[in-house]
């Protein structure tokens, strides 16, 4: 029987039931394998991109599951495409995610001569021919989907003849296309990968790694079944375009290792709309300049989201968000931004950011006063800070509420976005006008009184006068210090392309890794082109509070309503400072009436005009009323895109309105109950996620408890208030008790409390976190806030 297993329980699996892990089940349960072995075999023409990440995460995390191993494989038996740059690149990319292959990292090319010997078997076996018919002759003698195939004239050479030419093949003395191994399988089979497929051609090309050793190289569908074989692979998972070469695999298999064999398997193929994954077709965009390289931040390669400031984090999330199915499935980009940025929020402080720059001047304050504010980095959410700064998020921690903070100078001169002064204001806007008040964030409320244009009409200074705390404003902005704010370059990047499915017209079809023929090799359709989006990229200046020069270069940022940022790794490392959006925040502009969807902003000059954030697929008119109906009740434009265009989601959600709020249930909906009900795998009930999210809003749990709650929920079956309330898991708002644990953290660190009373109220963050620490993260974070302030004075 099987030693291997499952974890612990189904809670603690990476990878949700499915059906390739009752398949594993059911193998280790029957005795057929005794341990689990999956493997990744990229072929290294190009680099990771997200589609793969997806591939990726599902070997390891099936292998970590079953407490098996997972093998990283080069598949690299295509000398034209491939390079030792792509091998180390992959690599790098599945170490970055998180992954450990330990001393199984192998290269199919390290075993040309086992191949050959295993062809030379086939052919001893009279199972294998070589075949002198052009390229042209062999695809019409294969037949059609109707008729059967015809036999060649060369099907019938002998052994010896064939192991001749064969290895005057290997020996150089013919011509490309002059010869090929082709498999002895039939010629009538209704699947057309088994009459006789190629096994060897003949490429006269320098390999990476051998060199000009080989001028013969298998092909896919002979390499890597026997590469499966020789590293003890127990479950090979593919895509579902192998899956009728599942029956060559099955051949070989049979032929060549009928005792202990892996088997094969397919999943959905997943990939992402507005974006390509034909690596092919990434390398146009790199050799034609479309982009700066394969981690240009546009890309969607693991290189470019890395270069970009994605967490792995956050990629394996989605990865496990978007589900195992047996179908291909084009998964809505706004599913991989709601993953991006909920990472995002638990590890990036707030700070401000003016990326296209007006010059306020505040009348009323004298020339070189300065008042230090003293704001917080997480003025709603989570931190953890040390003793000594903002710290990093590590994976999985729990984080904890807490108020660290910086200091913000106010100056007689600022910097405010050009965006948000308007002459003559749409309806509802709710930002600074002639004569009108707003809210400048911390720093009081301040009154437009005079407007200064240049010669082209352009706004260039606001004079206005600061009022205080007290007096009314409409809405709230950011802004920054003329004086100390911190020159910086911001890199907006948005969509590749205009269109949900840019690929759609392609007129080729991608070849399998491996089997590049000589109708395809150098062919790359380039319809795909004119779907590229102008504004994908759009470059502006301007200023940065002085802050980020104090945090470590690889801190991310939330830049207040403009996005999530962080250091541009290659070219914002030295004194200057560029900084690359990594994902726009939510577009509440829009719903409040400004901008509308779709209107370009006026471009600097020298820029080009950045495509609006909100830009979403092409709906139907029925499903563009369900958007609208949907932000009409607090819902965010991508979640209420995404319910439009799923029923399913939709339904549920609304069925949970019944009994709760719909604004507030629908980002649970969409991001953590999505992957779930498409699949039907779903465990959760309406009313009870409706439960779970009231007991957030009544503070008697937190959103991250929630989480935890809602996965264990999943697999239990239990409701979600059930395993709250049978663990325990109500916050702890009793004043008694936490002040008992407030007065323990104190006496055990007198020195950070004497630092916090000199003036070091950053530390406040930290003693919140002891607390929450001790307390199993269950503590009111806003009672601990309280009671700490009062304490500590």
């Amino acid at each position: 029987m099987s030693t291997a297993k499952p974890t612990s329980n189904d809670r603690d699996r990476l990878v949700n039931p499915n059906f390739i892990t009752e398949v594993i089940d059911a193998d280790l349960q029957s005795g057929r394998v005794g341990h689990v072995v999956t493997r990744f075999p990229p072929e290294p023409n190009g680099y990771m991109h997200l589609g793969h990440a997806f591939a990726c995460t599902l070997n390891f995390q099936i292998a970590a599951d079953y407490g098996g191993r997972c093998h990283l494989r080069m598949d690299d038996t295509n000398p034209e495409a491939e390079s030792m740059e792509f091998a180390e690149g992959l690599q790098n990319d599945a170490r970055w995610l998180g992954f450990d292959w330990g001393e199984h990292l192998y290269f199919a090319s390290d075993e040309f001569e086992r191949y050959y010997e295993f062809a030379r078997e086939l052919i001893r076996r009279g199972l294998a021919y070589v075949d002198s018919v052009t390229h042209e002759e062999m695809g019409r003698l294969r037949g059609t989907a109707t008729t059967p195939g015809t036999p060649s004239a060369y099907r019938d050479r002998g052994v010896e003849e064939n192991l001749d030419l064969f290895a005057r093949m290997r020996a150089g003395e013919f011509p490309e296309g002059a010869h090929v191994l082709r498999a002895k399988i039939d010629l009538t089979s209704a699947n057309m990968k088994l009459r006789d497929p190629v096994l060897y051609r003949i490429m006269y090309a320098e390999h990476y790694r051998s060199g000009n050793d080989w001028c013969i190289y298998p092909m896919y569908d002979f390499q890597h079944p026997i590469q499966d074989a020789l590293e003890g692979v127990t479950h090979s998972l593919c895509s579902l375009e192998y899956v009728d070469n599942r029956a060559i695999y099955d051949w070989l298999m049979e032929q060549l290792f009928p005792e202990a064999r892996p088997h094969q398997y397919e999943f959905g193929r997943r990939s992402l709309e507005y974006t390509i994954v034909s690596k092919r077709k990434l390398r146009k965009l790199v050799e034609g300049g479309v982009v700066a390289g394969w981690d240009d931040p546009r890309m969607p390669t693991i290189a470019a989201q890395r270069r970009r400031g994605v967490t792995p984090e956050a990629i394996r999330r989605f990865a496990s968000q978007i589900g195992v199915t047996r179908t291909n499935r084009a998964v809505d980009l706004a599913l991989y931004e709601h993953a991006v940025r909920d990472d995002l929020n638990l590890r990036a402080p707030r700070v401000m950011a003016v990326l296209r720059p007006l010059r306020v001047v505040l009348t009323n304050v004298e020339e070189g006063a300065e008042q230090t504010l003293s704001l917080p980095y997480w003025p709603h959410d989570v931190v953890r800070e040390s003793g000594d700064g903002l710290v990093a998020l590590p994976s999985g921690e729990r984080v904890t509420p807490g108020a660290a903070v910086r200091d913000v100078v106010l100056t007689r001169e600022l910097y405010i976005e050009r965006d948000d002064f308007a002459v003559e204001p749409p309806k509802g806007f709710k930002r600074l006008t002639p004569g009108g008040t707003v809210r400048l964030r911390g720093a009081g409320v301040v009154r437009c009184d005079d407007v200064t244009t240049g010669e082209d009409g352009e706004v260039t200074e606001l004079r206005c006068t600061l009022l205080g705390e007290d007096a009314p404003a409409r809405g709230v902005i950011h802004w920054v210090s003329a004086s100390r704010a911190l020159p910086a370059e911001f890199r907006l990047y948005d969509r590749l392309f205009t269109v949900p499915d840019p690929e759609a017209d392609a007129d080729d079809v991608e070849p399998q890794d491996g089997e590049a023929s000589a109708a395809s090799v150098g062919h790359v359709d380039t319809g795909f082109m004119r779907f590229l989006n102008p504004h994908a990229l759009v470059v502006t200046r301007g200023f940065v509070e002085p802050s980020v020069a104090s945090h470590p270069l690889d801190t991310r940022y939330q830049f207040e309503r403009a996005g999530y940022f962080w250091r541009d790794p290659v070219d914002g490392r030295g004194d200057t400072l560029v900084f690359d959006r990594i994902v726009t925040l939510k577009d509440t502009w829009a719903k409040e009436g400004g901008r509308p969807a779709g209107r370009e902003r006026r471009a600097e000059p020298g820029t080009r005009a950045a495509a609006p954030v909100s830009a979403g697929p092409d709906l139907t008119p029925e499903q563009r009323a369900e958007v609208e109906r949907f932000r009409s009740q607090d819902v965010s434009e991508a979640e209420a895109t995404v319910l439009a265009r799923e029923p399913q989601l939709s339904a549920f959600l609304e069925a949970a309105a019944n009994v709760g709020e719909l604004g507030r249930l629908a980002s649970w909906v969409v991001n953590d109950l999505g992957g779930p009900i498409r699949e039907g795998a779903n465990r959760v009930t309406p009313e009870g996620l409706a439960a779970l999210v009231k007991l957030i809003e009544d503070e008697t749990i937190t959103a991250r408890i929630a989480k935890d709650v809602l996965a264990e929920a999943q697999t239990s079956g239990e409701t979600p208030a059930g395993i709250v309330e049978r663990r325990g898991l109500r916050q702890v708002s009793d004043t008694a008790t936490l002040e008992a644990e407030i007065d323990r953290v104190m006496a055990e660190n007198p020195d950070k409390v004497e630092a916090y009373r000199g003036g070091r109220s950053g530390l406040l963050g930290f003693f919140a976190g002891q607390v929450m620490k001790a307390t199993g993260g269950q503590a009111n974070p806003r009672v601990v806030q309280d009671l700490l302030r009062a304490k500590l004075g």
